[in-house]
């Protein structure tokens, strides 16, 4: 019998889990137009963040992993789900519980004596066996100290599926911890870059400020000297005015970047105001950025990672719900001493012991358990269709941000030209209306598509680094340098528990 049960004990029922190789092109699709973004097949950079080359960012980033109040959630999250995991693998093991009890008992025996006519029995052949039976039937105190012990055998494997779909709970408690590390990593560089162009921005726009305000002192100039109409200066007044109106958007963003990096690093507003308000430039996109291939997609971004553990716990589920088909074999026992005197504990007559097996058999469970295993089972696939939705989302992230990239960098150049082509017009136009030679009309409509072109220049270069962080994070590197992390540790009591105890 023992050679059965350690025979049963080794198999398991429910599905065993295969790993998942998603179907997968042998390239990305963007990739066959190399114009612009200039994508390799290599492995992509784990710090993809450090090839922007700015050691603020490099900082910001660093402190963000440390202090982000999300990121610790998730961490907490890991915490949570590696104690599951060691509940489940506590059903191994035998438990054990001690007892101690004292209870006044009145069992009634008097009542039982009577009802069966021992009393008249007793008096027609000894009377003084009357005063002994009524000493028996009066209350007595019963002392008790016992041990407990039961070990249920997992003889179907279904604690052994449990600690599966548990550890597979805790692997995807860990890829969510991986998916919002680079979330928070794309956002905190999405963030800087926005405040690095938006004073790039508000710095051109103070040189194209300059030049207005040139421009209507020489208007003026020349009207109180007859040669240019009073409609000139007035021309000239409200392309200063314009441009100083688009000041306060630019500024608005300034302010709202610097707001948004202090509380993505877990410091109120503010906090950053004095390291971020000094103006720097955009740091410049990479020369060449390094993709990898759609196959390896799938073992990088966590949130396919995840996906891939929720099902892996999905099909441990079905395990866990077959098992509680077959009958369950226990081994139980008790070993205690019992007396109605508390000094007699101690004395070998007053043990008292039991032990054997219990076997529970489910007969009927109005369909319960098999519902509960049709369950299991859509739930698994579910799960199959989620990851494999999820690998479909993963390729077209990586697709669409390459797209955006090539075209968004095709148009920042043509932008740079233009600005190029309508400096060279403003300062033509600039040149023959300080001569004469052209109307005042001519230099301010050059002057106006001038800041217009570097305007939209400088936008288009914030939104290539913008495009270039979302390809980042849809490659799901950045979670790689940070896989170990410390979860924190729980007293078992907390100070007002610890006081009740």
């Amino acid at each position: 019998m023992l050679a059965v049960t350690l025979a049963l004990s080794a198999c398991s029922v429910g599905p065993d889990y295969q790993r998942s190789v998603p179907s997968t092109p042998a390239a990305f699709n963007a990739m066959q137009s190399q114009e612009g973004s200039r994508p390799l097949a290599a492995q992509t950079s784990p710090d993809w963040w450090r090839t922007f080359n700015d050691p603020q960012l490099n900082s910001l980033i660093d402190r963000a992993i440390a202090g982000n109040l999300t990121l610790q959630q998730a961490v907490l999250r890991i915490a949570g789900s590696r104690q599951q995991l060691n509940q489940a693998r506590g059903a191994w093991f035998p438990s054990v519980n001690g007892n101690v009890s004292a209870t006044r008992q009145q069992l009634g025996v008097k009542g039982a004596l009577e009802a069966n006519g021992i009393y008249d029995q007793v008096d027609s052949v000894d009377p003084e066996l009357r005063s002994a039976l009524d000493g028996l039937s009066q209350p007595v105190t019963l002392y008790q100290g016992s041990f407990d012990a039961a070990w249920e055998l997992d003889l179907w494997g279904k604690v052994r599926r449990q600690v599966e779909m548990a550890g597979a709970q805790q692997q995807q408690s860990i890829e969510n911890r991986h998916d919002a590390l680079v979330s928070l990593e794309a956002e905190v560089a999405r963030t800087y870059l926005q405040l690095r162009g938006a004073q790039s921005i508000v710095e051109t726009l103070g040189t194209q400020i300059e030049v207005a305000q040139q421009t209507l002192e020489l208007t003026q100039s020349r009207q109180r000297n007859g040669l240019s109409p009073q409609l000139d200066v007035e021309n000239a007044r409200a392309q200063l005015s314009s441009l100083k109106a688009q000041l306060p958007q630019y500024q608005a963003q300034i302010r709202q970047a610097m707001n948004g990096l202090a509380v993505l690093i877990g410091k109120p507003p503010g906090a950053l105001d004095a390291e971020l308000t000094a103006s720097r430039p955009l740091p410049p996109l990479p020369e060449v950025v390094p993709v990898g291939l759609p196959s390896t997609l799938a073992r990088r971004r966590p949130d396919v990672r995840a996906a891939e553990a929720q099902l892996h716990a999905a099909t441990a589920s079905i395990g866990v719900s077959v098992a509680q088909l077959f009958p369950d074999l226990s081994l139980t026992g008790q070993f205690g001493m019992r007396n109605t005197d508390v000094s007699y504990l101690d004395n070998w007559s007053s043990h008292f012991y039991s032990f054997g097996p219990a076997i529970s058999l489910p007969l009927f469970q109005g369909g319960r358990l098999v519902s509960g295993i049709k369950l299991a089972r859509a739930e698994q696939a579910s799960a199959a269709l989620n990851y494999r939705q999820t690998v479909l989302t993963a390729l077209q992230d990586v697709e669409n941000a390459l797209i955006s990239y090539r075209t968004d960098q095709q148009r920042s150049e043509e932008l740079n030209r233009t600005v190029e082509a309508m400096q060279n017009a403003f300062d033509l136009a600039n040149d023959s209306y300080t001569k004469g030679l052209s109307s005042f009309i001519d230099a301010l409509d050059a002057q106006r598509q001038l800041a217009q072109a570097k305007q939209q220049a400088a936008t288009a270069s914030v939104q290539c680094s913008l495009d270039l962080v979302a390809l980042y994070k849809a490659l799901g590197g950045g979670w790689e340098p940070y896989q170990s992390v410390k979860l924190p540790e729980f007293p078992v009591f907390g100070p007002a528990e610890s006081a009740v105890q």
